[in-house]
């Protein structure tokens, strides 16, 4: 079999083992949790790409006249640190 320099160059394969940041955000929401972590994401969409996962971490929220009047919800959110 002819060896080609195309056969020297790494493949994407050996590259696939990604490397992550996490941050942590906290999302609010008087709606639902569901709600504050979706606003968090959202919003970090706008200045960090590559967002991958999150793990929600705390949920807490206020109490207005015996119900729940506002969500906090704190989450770790990954994404992918590229070259």
């Amino acid at each position: 079999m002819k060896t080609t320099n195309h056969d020297l160059l790494p493949e994407k394969a050996n590259m696939k083992d990604p490397v992550y940041k996490l941050i942590e955000l906290t999302g609010t929401s008087t709606a639902s949790i569901e709600d504050a972590v979706d606003k968090a994401i959202k919003r970090a969409h706008k200045t960090i790409k590559n967002l991958c996962w999150f793990q929600v971490v705390e949920t807490r929220g206020n109490i207005e006249k015996g119900r729940v009047h506002h969500w906090q919800v704190t989450i770790k959110v990954g994404f992918a640190v590229k070259d």
